[in-house]
């Protein structure tokens, strides 16, 4: 017996020393700002973007390679005991995901545009048809091309001039969210040589379909910081910067009015927006700041004909609608269209010809309210199930009376609708395939309310199968988060 507890023993103390964390080395490197020094023992493993892309290492990107690989190992053998449980599970995860799949082609400027995606391959292929969805496709980006012996390759923000002939989009091969925007020639297939680096990789279009508006990013803090306009084909350093965030807490970026008559900057901190407009057809002209920066001033704006449509927090916790002249934009001119009400939270809008659009939450729920410009008649879309999640889609075209948005629950997969404004009839335009047998039918989604302790109920959204419904106790998975005025949404 002694001898058989002195084997458990050596066997435990060799699993032990197998299974010992690597430990990383500690190389103190001082840094003084304000007149504090500070002590960062693994600063040596800050690689700065020249040495992740170098084809041949330096000593110290060896140095981070091999702790890297010690961790993996590490990692690998910690977990050897799980990894047929690791390969089933996620062998059901991936055996859920349609794997050609194609995303619901929307019309923007003459053009239906879509995404696509094919088996065994992993990144998508970008389209666009001529008119009408009959007609022959255009791949505009193959990113599986384009990724080929790359170990990383992201594709953001594919943006088509006014024109339809130039697509731009950025490009980040090192994961640090710094992009390289690129210009291809739609018509011809000629993608230019010409790129500007270190941007978000989303740009605005001016009306003469050869100038953009894109944001450059500090190399260092990695924030957006300046806007600059660009000739499509020149070289970047030519560039000229417009507008210049010199406050740390903001980001900003720059983007194309729907309505195609601005150019729009935005600034936004934990508590403020503020916004800088130019008209898209002086892309040479000054950026005119639509208000003076406020103190917990939250607002966005949406440019509908002579006027700006304003959703604010100004006076109004829950936000309300506000609109104003595009001539003088300042809030001493501002005037009250949809009022600050106390049970429901205004989050979004979406213009068009004939009416307006407002995503709204109440008790809890995502839904959506129609208001027609011309009658003034306004009517909410209305959902049959219990708790669900309803919000805008991509709605790219101003003179129609097509709405499409997104709906979702714990039960139903995502899903995109069209609705007729006008009407009120409902199209499925495609709901989101669920690989491996999923029923839905099988599944009961419910919304219950629980009663905080200052007496305002919490919405409890709550799905399982139809057979354990009983008065028998069962277990509950749990999850719940508030704070920052962040919700969960039901999906």
């Amino acid at each position: 017996m002694k001898h058989y507890f002195i084997t458990i023993a050596l066997i435990m103390s060799s699993c032990n020393k197998s299974l010992i964390p690597p430990e990383a080395a500690k190389k103190p490197h001082n840094m003084t700002l304000h007149g504090d020094t500070r002590v960062d023992n693994y600063y040596w493993m800050r690689l700065n973007d020249e040495q992740k892309s170098a084809k041949k290492y330096d000593a110290q990107t060896k140095d981070v390679l091999d702790y890297i690989h010690a961790e993996r190992k590490y990692t690998k053998s910690s977990l050897a005991h799980t990894e047929k449980l690791q390969e089933k599970l996620f062998d059901e995860i991936v055996g859920r995901i349609k794997k050609d799949d194609e995303s619901v082609p929307y019309l923007d400027n003459g053009y239906y545009y879509y995404r696509r995606f094919e088996a065994k391959k992993e990144y998508a292929i970008y389209c666009r048809k001529p008119g009408s969805l009959d007609n022959q496709e255009e791949v505009m980006l193959d990113v599986n091309i384009l990724a080929d012996g790359y170990d990383y390759f992201a594709v953001s923000g594919l943006t088509v001039s006014p024109d339809n002939q130039w697509l731009a989009y950025g490009v980040d091969t090192l994961s640090r969210r710094f992009y390289t925007i690129h210009f291809k020639n739609l018509f011809t297939g000629e993608v230019l040589d010409k790129t500007i680096p270190n941007t978000t990789g989303s740009v605005a279009w001016a009306n003469d379909n050869k100038t953009i508006f894109y944001t450059l990013k500090n190399k260092v803090t990695l924030l957006s910081e300046k806007i600059y306009r660009h000739k499509v084909g020149s070289d970047s350093v030519q560039d000229v910067m417009v507008y210049k965030e010199d406050d740390e807490t903001y980001y900003i970026g720059v983007y194309r009015s729907k309505s195609g008559e601005y150019i729009i900057i935005w600034n936004s901190s934990t508590l403020v927006n503020d916004y800088h407009i130019l008209r898209s057809d002086n892309p040479e002209g000054d950026f005119v700041n639509f208000t003076p920066r406020g103190t917990e001033h939250e607002y966005s704006i949406e440019h509908y004909r002579d006027k700006f449509y304003i959703l604010t927090n100004w006076n109004a916790k829950n936000n309300r609608l506000m609109e104003v002249g595009e001539s003088f934009t300042g809030m001493a001119n501002w005037e009250e269209v949809v009022p600050h009400r106390s049970d429901v939270h205004l989050l979004g809008l979406e213009v068009f010809k004939d009416h307006l659009v407002l995503n709204e939450r109440k008790n809890g729920l995502r839904g959506l309210w129609i208001m027609n410009h011309k009658t003034s008649h306004d009517k909410q879309i209305q959902f049959d199930e219990a708790t669900y999640t309803a919000r805008i889609s991509v709605n790219e075209e101003f003179n129609t009376d097509i709405l499409r948005y997104s709906y979702t629950s714990m039960v139903t997969p995502r899903s995109t609708f069209d609705y007729n404004m006008n009407t009120g009839e409902k199209t499925l335009m495609k709901q989101q395939e669920v690989m491996g047998g999923y029923d839905q039918d099988a599944y009961y989604t419910e919304r219950l309310y629980a009663t905080a302790r200052d007496g305002k109920l919490i919405p409890i959204s709550l799905v399982y199968q139809k057979e354990l419904r009983s008065n028998v106790p069962q277990s509950l998975l749990l999850y719940a988060y508030g704070s920052y005025g962040s919700t969960n949404d039901p999906y």
